[in-house]
């Protein structure tokens, strides 16, 4: 029997087996061979039975049913996954932080967060995964493959968990509830995610500043602030994000697409973040308090901004120069001092700007400032109306830039000092003006197209 088991035994990792056909089926995990291939859309397994259970996504065969729900399932395997459901049964535990699973295939996989291990990688653009199922979807961003098709619309997916999930908005199925507060789910995953709000579990860490997340995809969008990868691309104008939700609120910039309402006022807005931060104008609430030294803000930037101002974190780089900001949008503003871009144009005379605020600075120089010209001083008889002066008792006569007095040739007004115009002589007369500033500036308006 010994014998028997040493010659069924695995040449690599000393694994034995009762029977040769077993031994060969597990040398395919080292070498990697699968020789049963999908004839639908050519993916290929290690095993048949995993190929036959693969068909059956094909054909739409679910022969195993729920017995709770009368859900149905391609695999005998899955069916018992989905009973674990009901059940609550989560017999696979994590040895590093005790959280249970509900296959073992999941434990595994949990694993390699705490590991970092990433053994699946794409041969065609080099990117690693922690499952091999992962990877295989991955590839369907390359190839464009869509092999899962929705038997109510005829909609087509690349992951057949994609399809599945999507099927629920035809039926209105939720089968995954919250133990805790009773909110049901759709998908599994987003019960899981869910529970987190719970337990406050951060599962997954950024390895290069240590940041944990409770979502991985909030952990992959964080780590594209270190790589500065931006993989989604504008139709329109070319310019790159580092998320999808990000490119398709940029692409209401050009749609000019509002599709958010104040239910208050009307007002439109562009992002729903930016519809409820307005709300709070209406409201006054102030819902984000500094933990330092308590004072309330109705937006989370407006907080984080606040509390660099007691950390001095200035989180924001130059990739030039390397200064750093504490301000997104002013690490943006410098930028411009490499770049040399003016964005912000005057509408009179086309003058550019980098900063809005300069714009505006120089759009006051065109302004033409009036006023009344009405002046009345009834002590001294002065009356100013249309440009025209008139000193009755005085026989000065302002008119068309003219200055006429039957008894002088001419009136002198001192312009050494013109800030200190006090005085207009003449032999019959003395006008002590008291409105010094006032007179002058009228006097310079009159005064301005003379030779």
């Amino acid at each position: 029997m010994d014998n028997e088991k040493e010659k069924n035994s695995c040449q690599i990792c000393g694994k034995t087996f009762s029977t040769s056909s077993y031994r060969d089926i597990h040398m395919r995990t080292h070498t990697g061979e699968k020789p049963y291939s999908c004839d639908v859309c050519g993916k290929s397994f290690s095993h048949s039975n995993s190929r036959d259970d693969h068909i059956k996504t094909h054909t739409g065969e679910k022969p195993y049913s729920c017995n709770i729900c009368e859900k149905s399932f391609t695999t005998a395997q899955s069916k018992d996954r989905h009973m674990r459901t009901h059940t609550g049964e989560q017999p696979y535990s994590c040895d590093v932080c005790g959280k249970s699973f509900t296959t073992a295939q999941n434990k595994d996989t949990h694993m390699r967060t705490h590991t970092g291990v990433k053994p699946y990688s794409c041969e065609i653009c080099g990117k690693s995964f922690t499952k091999a199922q992962s990877k295989d979807t991955h590839m369907r961003t390359h190839t464009g493959l869509k092999p899962y098709s929705c038997n109510v619309c005829s909609k087509s997916f690349s992951r057949v968990d994609n399809r599945d999930t999507h099927l629920r908005t035809h039926t209105g199925e939720k089968p995954y509830s919250c133990e805790i507060c009773g909110q049901t789910f759709s998908q599994l995953g987003s019960k899981d995610q869910h529970m987190r709000t719970h337990t406050g579990e951060k599962p997954y860490s950024c390895e290069i500043c240590g940041k944990s997340f409770s979502q991985l995809g909030s952990k992959d969008k964080h780590m594209r602030t270190h790589t500065g990868e931006k993989p989604y691309s504008c139709e329109i104008c070319g310019k790159s994000f580092s998320q999808s939700g990000d490119k398709d609120i940029h692409m209401r910039t050009h749609t000019r697409e509002k599709p958010y309402s104040c239910e208050i006022c009307g007002k439109s807005f562009s992002q729903s973040q930016h519809k409820d931060s307005h709300m709070r104008t209406h409201t006054g609430e102030k819902p984000y308090s500094c933990e330092i030294c308590g004072k309330s803000f109705s937006q989370l930037g407006s907080k984080d901004q606040h509390v660099r101002t007691h950390t001095g974190e200035k989180p924001y780089s130059c990739e030039i120069c390397c200064k750093s900001f504490s301000e997104k949008g002013s690490r943006e503003r410098h930028m411009r001092i490499h770049t040399g871009e003016k964005p912000y144009s005057c509408s009179v005379c086309g003058k550019s700007f980098t900063q809005l605020s300069s714009r505006n600075r120089h759009a006051k120089t065109h302004e033409v400032h009036t006023s009344t010209n009405n002046i009345d001083i009834s002590d001294n008889n002065i009356d100013i109306s249309d440009n025209n002066i008139d000193i009755s008792d005085n026989n000065i006569d302002i008119s068309d830039n003219n200055i006429v007095n039957p008894e002088f040739e001419q009136v002198f007004i001192k312009e050494e000092d013109k800030t200190n115009i006090s005085q207009v002589k003449t032999e019959n007369v003395e006008i002590q003006v008291e409105e010094e500033d006032l007179v002058k500036k009228y006097w310079e308006e009159f005064t301005s197209d003379l030779p």
